[in-house]
């Protein structure tokens, strides 16, 4: 997407990293409002793009997948490799965490081996500082022979210097520099006789041929599906691979993989010899005092749960009298237009538009306050830290441990949980999160707990919001654990969670985090909720004549053919099924379809809720379980399929989820009605 204010002349840039490298908060610097989000063509991965211009030149910058390396394993290491070989970016700025060489150079490696134009920006040199660490940059750049920019991200410290290194490198427009790791003689024995055939293939007039001998070497899929797919399994190249790699774990007693991955850090461990001075006696870092708190694997747990209860806390205390204010003004607007408009259009924009409308948009600032919490807390570093917390526990009911940031992701929205997936290895590990990702509470729920909450538990919201939560995670490891031993059987493999430092966030990145997320509010308020009011209106006014929104409209027949499904659950009301039913739209119209039907006077929702639905305390526990856990919206259930390849999973998500809505809010109304 191009902005008019843009010059003609316009570069692409490539920003590359590993999680956690700062990459986000460089892209943010990079391109402040001038972002795009979307999908990649034919994949769900997401694809950022933003853009900046840099004394009097344009540049587009590509925000590619946090990866740890290019061998295309997941959708993210494809998505990123394919756009470097065949995007041809003008140069990839590969963003490398300064405290933590070791590991983030690897990536480095893969890019100067296969040939990118790279700009190595070292970020976090504040934090390699502090330590009283010092890096030899000339000697770096000298061994690696591309510019390196020293910088700090969180602090917009090295932008400046770092365009015009990517400046030069474009100007210069100089071979792409391609290093050469010595594998020992057997491996580099085999990988010259697979350059000379390769050389004589269609391959290798697209791409280096030492690169390709390498990628085929570690047996990368999608390198050896497009070798398939030009020659066929009986090739030259093939008949040369296989017979390599035959001699090659007669020699090792392994796969060559592993002993190229091997030589790669042994390179890395010699290079940091030379370039990295570190103190005679390290401090112990403000990172490892924290950790041995809130990673300890008694205390963790524990601090985790606290913590979540205090953001809850918190949401609920400051969004209290924002809320008041809100709910207030949508009453006086819909008394008002009820009272000088004609009746039919006054009851429209009153009762439905005005009404529903505003049952939702009062819970604004709830969803925006627990956005920012959560951004603080993943930009903290301490989401990475509940993640590797959790995966001790989660692998022994069979869930892997990588499995909690998609299922922490859905605390936001389904649709970026079940997405995120895509990072699991393992299909069944994969498969498992995708089912059972739609039981964490996402933010469109959070208006029903709010309204729900503030009506019958006054004195205890927090408390109430707070269940709601770990309701929806007990039940998610529960299937989880329940599918593992049953249809989708097989080890879960472990993995290594990366804890990046500590950081202080910053209120850059706060807000763009949370307005990335909630501006999906917006929308949706502005198409989907409104669009559900509106029939919700005309259901309710049919036929004409009768009685807004009652048991004789239209509305009222339809739910009161579904209510007595839900009485055993304790909310067999007509306007509750009704709701139950417009929240497969969207779990906010729930909100906005009582708001339209349920007769409020000018009164706030809240008020009316218990003497119109007949509820009490329990009631309304009940129908806020169901909510929780019952079918996610149709886009959810849309990406489920798209992620699964198949309708089936899609229907399986919605099938099972509606059952066990069912069965958990009977059993808890039921079992408490004996005690109540």
């Amino acid at each position: 997407m191009e902005s008019k204010k843009l010059l003609p002349k316009q570069n692409v840039i490539a920003l590359l990293g590993n999680p956690n490298s700062g990459k986000t908060t460089l892209f943010n610097n990079l391109t402040g409002a001038h972002q795009y989000v979307g999908n990649w063509p034919g994949v769900t991965v997401e694809k950022k793009e933003g853009y900046c211009n840099f004394e009097g030149k344009s540049y587009k910058i590509v925000d590619l997948p946090g990866v740890y390396s290019l061998t295309a394993y997941s959708p993210d290491e494809v998505v990123a490799r394919n756009f470097i070989l065949d995007g041809n970016p003008d140069v990839v700025v590969n963003i490398v965490d300064g405290s933590s060489l070791e590991r983030h150079l690897y990536l480095s490696l893969q890019l100067l081996e296969m040939g990118a134009p790279v700009v190595l920006a070292l970020n976090m040199i504040d934090v390699v500082e502090s330590r009283g660490y010092m890096i030899d940059i000339s000697a770096l750049e000298e061994e690696l022979g591309i510019p390196v920019v020293p910088m700090a991200a969180s602090k917009n410290r090295g932008t400046r210097e770092l365009l015009a290194a990517v400046a030069g490198a474009i100007d210069r427009a100089s071979p792409a520099k391609t290093i050469k790791i010595n594998y020992g003689r057997d491996i580099e024995h085999e990988i010259e006789k697979l350059v000379t055939v390769i050389q004589d293939s269609q391959l290798g007039d697209i791409y280096s041929p030492r690169w390709l001998a390498l990628k085929m070497l570690e047996q990368d899929e999608e390198i050896l599906g497009r070798l398939h797919r030009m020659e066929g399994e009986s090739g030259p190249v093939a008949e040369a691979l296989a017979a390599s790699n035959g001699r090659l774990r007669n020699v090792y007693g392994d796969e060559a993989e592993t002993i190229i991955a091997d030589a790669r850090y042994g390179f890395i461990s010699g290079l940091i010899k030379d370039i990295l001075q570190k103190p005679p006696q390290e401090p112990v870092s403000t990172t490892d005092r924290i950790d041995r708190i809130l990673v300890n694997r008694w205390a963790g747990i524990p601090v985790f749960m606290a913590l979540m209860f205090l953001v809850f806390q918190f949401v609920f205390k400051l969004s209290e009298p924002l809320m008041d204010l809100i709910e207030k003004l949508f009453g006086w607007l819909g008394q008002h237009a009820s009272g000088i408009l004609p009746a039919w259009l006054g009851s429209l924009l009153g009762d439905g538009i005005i009404g529903g409308m505003g049952a939702v948009m009062v819970f604004i600032p709830p969803i925006f306050l627990m956005f920012i919490a959560i951004a603080v807390l993943e930009d903290t570093g301490y989401m990475a830290r509940a993640a590797f917390i959790m995966d001790r526990a989660m692998h022994k009911l069979g869930l892997h441990g990588r499995s909690f940031i998609p299922m922490v992701l859905g605390f936001g929205c389904s649709i970026p949980a079940v997405m995120a997936c895509r990072t699991i290895d393992n299909p069944n590990d994969r498969l498992t999160t995708i089912l059972v990702s739609p039981f964490m509470s996402c933010g469109a729920r959070l208006p029903i707990y709010v309204l729900f909450a503030g009506a019958f538990f006054p004195a205890h919201q927090g408390l109430v919001l707070f269940s709601m939560y770990i309701i929806g995670i007990i039940v998610a490891v529960f299937f989880a654990f329940l599918f593992r031993k049953t249809i989708l059987k097989g080890e879960s493999a472990h993995f290594v969670m990366e804890l990046p430092p500590y950081r202080l966030p910053t209120f850059k990145s706060i807000f763009i985090h949370t307005w990335e997320r909630g501006k999906h509010f917006f929308i949706r308020a502005a198409t989907v909720i409104l669009a559900a009011v509106v029939i919700i209106w005309v259901l309710g006014s049919l036929p004409w004549g009768v009685e807004y929104a009652g048991q004789d409209s239209v509305l009222g027949k339809i739910g009161g053919v579904l209510a007595p499904m839900l009485s055993p659950a304790g909310f067999g009301q007509w306007p509750a099924a009704i709701s139950l039913i417009s929240g497969f739209v969207a779990k906010e119209v729930v909100v906005a379809t009582l708001g339209a039907v349920l007769v409020t006077n000018g009164a706030l929702l809240g008020d009316v809720l218990a003497g119109q639905l007949g509820w009490g305390p329990l009631n309304a526990y009940a129908f806020m379980v169901f909510c929780l856990l019952y079918i996610p919206c149709i886009a959810t259930i849309s990406v489920i399929k798209s992620e699964t390849g198949s309708w089936k999973w899609a229907a399986f998500t919605a099938g099972y989820t509606i059952a066990v809505a069912w069965i958990i809010s009977t059993l808890i109304f039921q079992v408490g009605s004996l005690f109540l």
